[in-house]
C-alpha cells in the first residue's frame, strides 16, 4: 500500500510565491565621472541620493545598493517589488538618473522569493491518496488551494520580507543537476524532501548570523533559483556555503553560478563611492 501511494504522488512540491526581485549589477565608469565638472558632479549626486534614499525607506517595496568586490562589477542594486510592473520601474527610474550615464550594466537577475514546501508537500499528498482522492480531480485541487492558503498566512513576513539591514550580502544563482546518471527531477517526491530537510538543518546551525531569501527563476531567468545571503561577518558566507557542500542535494544535484559579494552602501554615503573612498570599516 505504501509503495503504491507512493508511485501515486505528483512530483512537483508545492511552493509559496512573494515579493519579485532584480539584482542589477553595474561597472562604474570612473574616468567619465571624473572628467564632468563639479557642479554636474554634484547635481547627479544629490538626485541619485534622493531617488534611492525614497527607495531604501519603503517598507514594503525597498531597494539596496552594495559597493560590489572583483572584476564582475562595481555596483549591485537590488529591489524587491509586489508586483513586475513595480520591478520595472525602479529598473525604469534607475536608468533615469543622471548617473546612469556612468554606469555600465554588467548583468541582471530575476527572480520571485520562493518557499519550497516538500515537508508539507509530501504529507498532503500522502494524506489525499488515504482518502482515495485522486490526483488533479476537484476535490484534490481545492485541498491544496485550501492549504496553499493557509500556509501562506502562517508565513507571509517571510514572503513579503525587507531586505535585511545586514552590513554584507552574498548573492548566487544555482540549479539542480539533470544529468544522464543523476537527475533531480527524475528522483522521487519523498526522496528530494528528504534530502532537502537534511539540507534545511545546516541552515539552521547558522540562525541569528546570516538571513537567506531564496527566490525562484525557473522560466524567470538562465537559472533555476537565486540566494542572497545577509550577515555582518563575511565569513559566513564561507562556513555556510562550504559546509552545505557536502550534504547530498548539493554534492550530488548542486550546480552553481557566479557568486556577488558586497557592502552595503546606503544613498547617504553614495558619494564617498563615487569620489573613490571605498565604504568606512567597522571598529
Amino acid at each position: 500500500m505504501k509503495d503504491e501511494l507512493h508511485s501515486k504522488q505528483p512530483p512537483v512540491p508545492l511552493t509559496l510565491e512573494g515579493s519579485y526581485i532584480l539584482h542589477q549589477m553595474f561597472r562604474f565608469r570612473r574616468p567619465a565621472w571624473k572628467a564632468l565638472d563639479a557642479s554636474a558632479r554634484n547635481a547627479a549626486v544629490e538626485q541619485a541620493q534622493s531617488a534611492l534614499a525614497a527607495m531604501e525607506q519603503s517598507k514594503e517595496e525597498p531597494s539596496a545598493l552594495f559597493s560590489l568586490l572583483g572584476h564582475k562589477g562595481d555596483l549591485l542594486l537590488i529591489h524587491f517589488r509586489r508586483t513586475l510592473e513595480a520591478l520595472n520601474a525602479a529598473e525604469i527610474a534607475a536608468a533615469n538618473l543622471d548617473l546612469a550615464e556612468f554606469l555600465e550594466p554588467t548583468t541582471s537577475y530575476l527572480s520571485v522569493v520562493e518557499l519550497g514546501m516538500y515537508e508539507a508537500t509530501v504529507r498532503l499528498y500522502r494524506g489525499l491518496l488515504e482518502k482515495g482522492l485522486q490526483p488533479g480531480s476537484a476535490e484534490w485541487s481545492q485541498a491544496v488551494a485550501a492549504e496553499l492558503e493557509n500556509q501562506k498566512k502562517i508565513v507571509a513576513p517571510r514572503l513579503f520580507t525587507p531586505i535585511p539591514a545586514r552590513r554584507y550580502v552574498c548573492f548566487y544563482p544555482m540549479n539542480k543537476l539533470r544529468g544522464e546518471a543523476k537527475n533531480w527531477y527524475s528522483a522521487p517526491i519523498e526522496e528530494r524532501q528528504r534530502m532537502m530537510a537534511d539540507h534545511g538543518i545546516i541552515g539552521r546551525k547558522y540562525a541569528g548570523q546570516v538571513t537567506q531569501i531564496i527566490s525562484g527563476s525557473i522560466g524567470f531567468d538562465d537559472w533555476e533559483w537565486g540566494v542572497d545571503l545577509f550577515a555582518d561577518d563575511p565569513l559566513v558566507f564561507k562556513k555556510l556555503v562550504y559546509e552545505m557542500r557536502f550534504d547530498e542535494a548539493s554534492a550530488v544535484y548542486g550546480q552553481f553560478g557566479a557568486f556577488f559579494v558586497g557592502i552595503r552602501l546606503p544613498a547617504e554615503k553614495l558619494n564617498d563611492f563615487l569620489e573613490g573612498k571605498g565604504p568606512a570599516a567597522r571598529v
